[in-house]
């Protein structure tokens, strides 16, 4: 991957768009891992936003992307429990996540970076919920 941020930025950008982009072979899998630990390794903060069929796989989408990058505190877990589709969104900062129920058609994870730097800051993805999973 190219050490300038260019390749994996232009990468990233490609994900963010209106039509949802799956990767097609495990190339491409791993090329957008690595973009995503280069961008989340520029920027102070991010915030995860991932939408999905039920609760427990949001859950477990988050604890796989905190995971892989290396965020080892205890998620603060909400204690309620919503059935159907749902909003999980999490800060890194404190690692408290809320839920809420969600009526759009979008699966995934998206990633909003803070950073000082605004050719970086901002969202990316939807990105596959089982992008980091075992």
């Amino acid at each position: 991957m190219d050490g300038s941020g260019s390749a994996p930025l232009a990468l990233l950008k490609d994900y963010s768009r209106l039509e949802i982009r799956i990767p097609q072979n495990d190339q491409e899998r791993d090329d957008l891992r690595r973009a995503i630990l280069w961008i989340c390794g520029q920027s102070e903060t991010e915030n995860f936003g991932i939408c999905a069929d039920d609760q427990s796989s949001a859950e477990a989408a988050l604890g796989q992307y905190l995971q892989a990058l290396d965020y080892d505190g205890a998620i603060a877990m909400e204690e309620q429990t919503i059935q159907g589709p749902v909003y999980l969104k999490c800060q890194s900062q404190s690692l408290r996540f809320y839920v809420a129920s969600y009526e759009g058609s979008y699966r995934g994870v998206l990633i909003s970076c803070q950073t000082e730097d605004e050719a970086l800051a901002g969202t990316y993805g939807y990105f596959p919920l089982d992008l980091f999973a075992d």
